[in-house]
């Protein structure tokens, strides 16, 4: 069975797969077809995927020649009408976010699998590219805000006098709200960090930060491990204890999503201007309306002194790791098709491709997506 990786669009600095992972799925049964060039952005050059034992085609070859075709982003129209009604499809299409795009796309004929869908169990941790790129956007985000922040971050005593330590506020304690908090810690920073899941509590201490609870969240322990909406009391609590915290952050990260929703605003203008002049606001969300009420998307606003980045793609600003964890996340998936005797098929009553499988034959067939629609 063959897989051509495509090339990513302009935007965009990873890859699908890399060289490092060529061998594994050789040895699954599948031939591996990467379109010249599509790994240029993230340091692997077409020589490296040869080496790895990749074939280098165009990208009408991939196109037309591969059984099961991988990306990251939503390939193009042009591009998906190329593609035999009786392939396969795989990428991060975020479907409960751009639904008319994913029927469109759907449209075409073709199986197609949206990474961002996997479930969040045990046995799929190791397919979750929600989980490994957050990583990276955590990590970065806390890198952003330090290189546009008018201080340092560590408190730090000189001949000239002690400088006081960033007071770094995260809003939301996932993957990436995790991660920042690591990485803001290492950085010297004092950190506080919110969500509306108490149960993760414990893990912000253990990096050393600061847990700010509000009572009255609505229970999300049923919701796969995502956040959930709110009710209008909660929401009104969770506004006063933010605004308090923000007042005295000179960062903030936000990282809050709910799945198929517009990004829920925690931080009002209010609150940015309530912030001293030299501040800074990372919005993870900024791609859903962002966490932000004065964030634009892929743009640096400056309200009263005050950064506010608006960034959903900062994997892309990390190219190499992030693309090695987006192929093994890849390798891990299609590991779960292929039987002892590296015959592939798709086995509906496996749970993790069921929910995956989000359109074949030109029809939605994911539930939140057909509900949207609708």
């Amino acid at each position: 069975m063959k897989i051509g990786a495509l090339q990513e669009p302009s935007f965009e600095n990873r890859v699908s797969i890399t060289p490092d992972v060529i061998d594994a799925l050789q040895k699954l049964g599948f031939t591996v077809q990467v379109e010249s060039k599509a790994g240029e952005k993230a340091y692997y050059s077409d020589a490296d995927y040869e080496k790895a034992g990749a074939k280098i085609l165009s990208r009408n070859e991939i196109l037309k020649d591969s059984d099961l075709i991988i990306s990251i982003h939503p390939i193009d129209p042009d591009s998906a009408k190329q593609i035999p009604k009786d392939k396969i499809y795989i990428g991060t299409l975020s479907p409960l976010a751009f639904p008319q795009k994913t029927k469109e796309l759907a449209s075409f004929g073709a199986k197609i699998f949206s990474m961002d869908t996997i479930p969040r169990i045990t046995r799929a941790q190791s397919m979750d590219v929600l989980s490994s790129q957050a990583t990276v956007s955590g990590y970065k985000a806390v890198l952003l805000a330090a290189a546009n922040y008018s201080r340092f971050f560590p408190m730090l005593t000189t001949a000239a006098g002690t400088i006081t330590p960033a007071r770094v506020l995260i809003l939301g304690a996932g993957v990436a709200g995790l991660q920042a908090i690591a990485t803001a810690r290492r950085l010297g920073a004092v950190v506080d960090v919110f969500d509306t899941r108490p149960e993760v509590k414990e893990q912000c201490m253990s990096l050393g930060a600061k847990f700010v609870e509000v009572e009255g969240a609505a229970d999300a322990s049923k919701s796969g491990g995502y956040a959930v909406e709110q009710t209008e009391d909660y929401k009104n609590k969770q506004k006063e204890a933010i605004a308090k915290f923000a007042e005295k952050a000179d960062i903030i990260i936000t990282t809050a999503l709910i799945p198929g929703k517009k990004a829920p605003v925690l931080i009002t203008k209010e609150m940015v201007n309530s912030m001293r002049k030299g501040s800074v606001i990372v919005d993870m969300a900024a791609m859903n309306g962002g966490n932000c009420e004065y964030t634009e998307n892929d743009k640096t606003v400056v309200q009263n002194g005050v950064k506010i980045i608006g960034d959903s793609n900062l994997p892309s600003s990390q190219p190499m790791d992030a693309s090695k964890m987006y192929a093994k996340n890849i390798l891990n998936f299609l590991k779960i098709f292929v039987n002892k005797e590296k015959q592939f098929s798709i086995n509906m009553e496996d749970e993790i491709i069921n929910t995956c499988l989000i359109a074949e034959s030109g029809n939605i067939r994911h539930k939140g997506i057909l509900s949207l629609l609708s």
